[in-house]
């Protein structure tokens, strides 16, 4: 099950630890149509998480992300999207955060930046070991994940539009239909 963000602590495959900012290289561009309506432009940590910046890039350049929805969204905590498996629209979303691409999971990438507002980082299961295609951008800091998830990038500007995606209900997050979607995602330098 891919639509779990826990705060359970496992053991670390990986801790990364930093002496400066990461650098940024590569990153995405996010077309949202829905509640919300415009572009998340994200950096992404190439130095830092260079498995999970590899895989997304590579879902994003095949067009796998286009159509997809954000189908986790809990208010206060993060939006979560990604399911290129049963997410997309005009499908049955009931199944939606529960897939994830072709491509093999990504062994974890820890390190010590900080769940802060507008880091994006890769959902996964209760194995660290599990990421694949979802991930998870933050509304506010949640510092119980820290060490926990890798964190992949940062929202550079668009922060307005995540802050106007659709919220699920409860402590589960499902968003009711229609949800937001990613509409186009590219790759940028």
């Amino acid at each position: 099950m891919r639509n779990l963000i826990l705060a359970a602590t496992a053991a670390p495959a990986l801790i990364l630890t930093l002496d400066a900012s990461p650098a940024l290289s590569a990153g995405l561009e996010i077309d949202v149509t829905g509640q919300a309506s415009g572009t998340i432009t994200i950096d992404l940590f190439e130095d830092v998480a260079p498995l999970h910046a590899a895989q997304i890039t590579a879902l994003a350049a095949a067009g796998a992300y286009d159509g997809v929805v954000f189908h986790r969204v809990i208010d206060g905590f993060m939006a979560q999207t990604g399911d290129v498996q049963f997410g997309r629209t005009g499908g049955d979303l009931s199944m939606a955060g529960m897939g994830g691409s072709d491509m093999a999971d990504i062994p974890a990438e820890f390190s010590d930046i900080p769940f802060a507002r507008g880091i994006v980082g890769m959902a996964r299961s209760q194995d660290p070991d599990s990421a694949n295609s979802q991930f998870f951008i933050m509304f506010a800091p949640g510092d119980f994940l820290n060490g926990q998830y890798t964190v992949v990038g940062e929202v550079t500007s668009g922060m307005a539009i995540v802050d106007a995606i659709k919220r699920g209900a409860g402590q589960s997050g499902a968003v009711a239909a229609p949800p937001d979607v990613m509409a186009q995602v590219r790759v940028t330098d």
